[in-house]
């Protein structure tokens, strides 16, 4: 999977890093049932001023119920919800300092865009001449100054979006949330709009926590991401860490394309591991030891991006983290080729390769017998 992270300043120390920080928003063991249904279950959760959080998770996962709760849409329960240290657990919607920013938009369809973002405003009674210029000053902010006079139906889609956007934050709420906000876009405006999403947040220091289902979108614009299943957070990191070091099977699984060897542990020290594995038809070596005793049958990860495929055999000769198949599919995605390989030992592994070269010059194609390595860096072991 290709993504485009937005890479923040790596010398700062994150508010997350920094033992003083103080949480901005924090849940506190917070369960959601309806009848027998538990649809969140037991959930803590800190997050900071001024992330650009994620909750990502597939249908059922629990993401949009918990966000519904941050909003006061729906009540725990049992848990606490605090924001900028105020328990809202029992505070009703119209009396946070929250906004929601929905996947439908919800504009409505007989008002111009200023009267949409101005709707607000007006219900909280603020005078003419500020909703003026608040107004005003948001639609230059998402560069919609010029279609002020349009009604919805006169915008496309990336246009109402940023009008939702616009009214969803011309209240200056502390905390916006947005469910599923780019899911009604096509994927060029989407990755835009992502980039857009981000830069925005940065500007106004506002805090964000965007529901998705989208990894790409999660990866794109997030400080962090919760990964949730099934109600639970599975894992909560940044985008490297839960792509790179995912902490089970099922986020390796579902943050991105992954290969899985199954194996089991033949050599544990400080500094390696060494798992025999019959299915990957050669010995997987990793430049780290687990906690785990000899003979445990474990699982490596191993990202298609980080596969080397040659005609060749390795430099080194072969032996660990080297093996042999032969190429049953060609997916050619322009900057990029997937082929699909099929082991010796029966095993399909999936294998992305940058194309530096065009696709006539490519020296592989279909049933070619091929070599397939990886750094010591490349796997990772799991247990679950």
């Amino acid at each position: 999977m290709a993504t485009a992270q937005v890479i923040r300043n790596p010398a700062r120390l994150e508010p997350w890093q920094d033992p003083k920080a103080v949480p901005y928003v924090r849940i506190e063991k917070v369960t959601k049932r309806f009848g027998d249904f538990v649809a969140v279950d037991d959930v803590s959760l800190s997050i900071y001023r001024n992330e650009f959080f994620a909750l990502l998770g597939g249908s059922g996962s629990g993401k949009t119920t918990l966000l519904r709760m941050l909003a006061g849409f729906e009540r725990p329960s049992e848990g606490r919800i605090f924001i900028d240290g105020v328990d809202m657990t029992e505070v009703p919607p119209y009396e946070r300092p929250v906004n929601m920013m929905f996947q439908s938009y919800a504009l409505f369809p007989h008002m111009s865009v200023e009267q949409n973002v101005a709707f607000g405003l007006k219900q909280d009674r603020m005078p003419a001449a500020q909703i003026r210029d608040r107004v005003a000053e948001m639609l230059a902010l998402v560069q919609l100054d010029r279609f002020a006079k349009r009604r919805p139906h006169q915008l496309s889609g990336g246009q109402r979006q940023r009008v939702a956007l616009a009214r969803a934050l011309v209240k200056r709420p502390k905390l916006l949330l947005l469910d599923e906000p780019l899911g009604a876009l096509d994927k060029r405006l989407r990755e835009k709009t992502q980039f857009e999403l981000v830069n925005l947040q940065e500007k106004l220091g506002i805090t964000f926590i965007v529901v998705t289902h989208d990894q790409e979108e999660a990866m794109t614009m997030s400080s962090r991401i919760a990964v949730m299943n099934q109600g639970y957070i599975v894992q909560t990191g940044t985008p490297t860490e839960v792509y790179e070091y995912p902490g089970s099977r099922f986020v390796a699984e579902f943050i991105g394309d992954v290969n899985m060897f199954e194996g089991r542990v033949v050599e544990d020290e400080p500094d390696h591991v060494l798992i025999r594995s019959d299915e990957a038809g050669c010995d997987l070596y990793i430049n780290h030891g687990v906690p785990m005793p000899i003979g445990t049958q474990v699982s490596v990860a191993v990202r298609p991006e980080k596969v080397l495929l040659s005609k060749d055999p390795p430099p080194d000769g072969g032996g660990r983290n080297a093996t042999r198949g032969i190429v049953r599919e060609i997916a050619y995605l322009g900057d990029a080729s997937i082929y699909i390989i099929q082991l010796h030992t029966g095993k399909t592994v999936r294998v992305t390769a940058p194309n530096v070269t065009r696709r006539v010059d490519m020296p592989l194609t279909w049933d070619d017998e091929v070599h397939l390595s990886w750094r010591p860096f490349a796997g990772v072991v799991l247990a679950q």
